[in-house]
């Protein structure tokens, strides 16, 4: 992963731990009424894909079992993981594009409204990408998935040539004389993998996004309802395809592309079908970035815009997140594919303790605040959760006090200690274990490995009954707290 180059190394500093009294008298631990979206305390278990579900899409033990633990720290509401809404192969990442995946998804709800008493509201974010290919040897790009055209045989002076005969001379050529040989998309195609965009209106299949994307939520949607979740969380966020629509890099020009009003088009359609789908009463929300952090993306004036029109199209929660996107992403290894979380962009959205002056907390705290004031200015009161390296009592409150977020979301801090909320809120927070930032999470990610903390993952490995990761070196979960010490 990308990191700053003043690489000044940071250490966690939570702050003071409330009293139970002072904890139960805090805006955090107070509830959140907003139509169909309630929450019983301020608190926010981000998504994040810990690597469980099966090679098809379907829901595991160890999924249930990861979910059920978080629900035992009684948030106020968990978020599972991006879950693909097209009935495709996608790896282990869980799926909803079809009816075959409900009973599964049933199952993480059951177990999250039993550990929490029903105290933790649960919803599903729901996702669509792109293909996104490995990067592999020049030998086998070059001499097998390169498609040959005339303008290769031009540059090479291979007017008549045979295609063998034109891969043999790219296969002979030096780095900086390929550079020149071939054009921009093949020459990533080589260097990073090939990777779909939005903006591919020679596929068909791309040029149909907009006639197929609501459907695809909406249909996903009501699954979700009918697997008991409580709601939805749209991702319009990061690498995928509808963060790709709402970029300013989109110059679609179809009417999908290239303004703000029409790059917001089909995000605002999507949302509109699964409205019409689930209806009134079911929670419906997004997540979306205040920027995307690349050269000629999208800036914090485009997302204040977007936010705003997501609140008035009745969106019922806005979450923000920023930056990992594909664009200054690190080029992969051959064999893996490009991970958006590995350059100056993903750094944004997930920094580490080795940072800048800024640091690894908060960073996204006053883009998120400005786009919030911009709908309260515009009259809606839509609740806004905000995210991004909070990890003490006291920060969270303040952002809170200060009008800057309505829900305060904890992804790294509740993975370092599951229990953060019924600890702090007992008036325990001394026992906290506080999240170091070494994204150690992140790294295990980028290698689609189950996702666990380096502060619990060897902790009681002979613990009886654990399941554990599939070298049998980590526990998958860790271990339960047992009250004050």
């Amino acid at each position: 992963m990308w990191r700053p180059p003043q690489k000044i190394k940071w250490k966690p500093a939570p702050g003071e731990w409330p009293s139970r009294e002072q904890a139960l008298a805090s805006r955090l631990f107070s509830p959140l009424r907003a139509g169909p979206f309630e929450l019983a305390t301020r608190t926010w278990v981000p998504a994040m894909v810990p690597w469980r579900g099966t090679d098809d899409g379907f829901v595991t033990q160890d999924n249930v079992d990861w979910y059920a633990r978080f629900a035992a720290g009684r948030p106020g509401a968990i978020v599972v993981e991006a879950t693909g809404i097209r009935d495709v192969p996608s790896g282990r990442l869980l799926r909803i594009g079809h009816d075959r995946f409900v009973p599964g998804l049933r199952r993480i709800a059951d177990a999250v409204r039993q550990a929490s008493g029903g105290e933790t509201k649960l919803f599903i974010q729901l996702i669509d990408f792109l293909s996104i290919r490995r990067r592999t040897e020049p030998e086998k790009f070059l001499g097998r998935h390169l498609a040959i055209t005339d303008r290769h045989r031009r540059a090479l002076g291979l007017a008549d040539a045979p295609d063998a005969e034109v891969r043999r001379a790219l296969l002979a050529l030096p780095e900086e004389r390929l550079a020149e040989v071939l054009d921009a998309r093949e020459l990533e195609a080589l260097r990073m993998g090939a990777r779909e965009r939005v903006t591919d209106l020679d596929l068909p299949h791309v040029r149909a996004l907009p006639e197929v994307l609501p459907d695809l939520f909406a249909g996903a949607a009501r699954r979700a309802r009918e697997a008991g979740f409580d709601g939805v969380e749209l991702h319009y966020a990061h690498a995928y395809t509808m963060a790709s629509f709402l970029s300013a890099l989109n110059t679609r020009t179809d009417g999908y592309g290239g303004s703000r009003e029409n790059r917001l088009r089909l995000p605002l359609e999507v949302f509109e079908r699964v409205r019409a789908e689930v209806g009134g009463d079911y929670a419906v929300g997004c997540r979306f970035l205040s920027e995307d952090c690349i050269d000629g993306g999208s800036t914090l004036d485009d997302s204040t815009v977007f936010g705003v029109a997501f609140a008035r199209a009745g969106m019922d929660f806005l979450s923000l997140s920023r930056g990992g996107k594909f664009e200054d992403a690190k080029q992969p290894a051959i064999g893996a594919a490009a991970y958006p979380y590995t350059g100056p962009s993903g750094y944004e959205c997930m920094p580490a303790h080795v940072s800048d002056e800024r640091g690894p907390f908060g960073r996204n705290v006053e883009p998120s605040a400005r786009i919030r004031a911009a709908i309260r200015e515009a009259g809606m009161a839509t609740p806004i959760v905000v995210t991004g390296g909070v990890h003490g009592f006291a920060q969270a409150e303040e952002l809170l006090a200060s009008d800057r977020a309505d829900v305060v979301g904890f992804a790294r801090a509740s993975l370092a200690d599951p229990d953060w909320f019924v600890k702090v809120r007992s008036g325990h927070g001394n026992q906290v274990a506080t999240c170091i930032y070494a994204n150690y999470c992140e790294a295990l990610d980028e290698r689609h490995e189950e996702v666990t903390c380096q502060l619990w993952d060897r902790v009681d490995l002979d613990e009886p009954g654990i399941r554990k990761s599939k070298d049998g070196k980590r526990r998958l979960t860790p271990a339960a707290w047992t009250g004050p010490k």
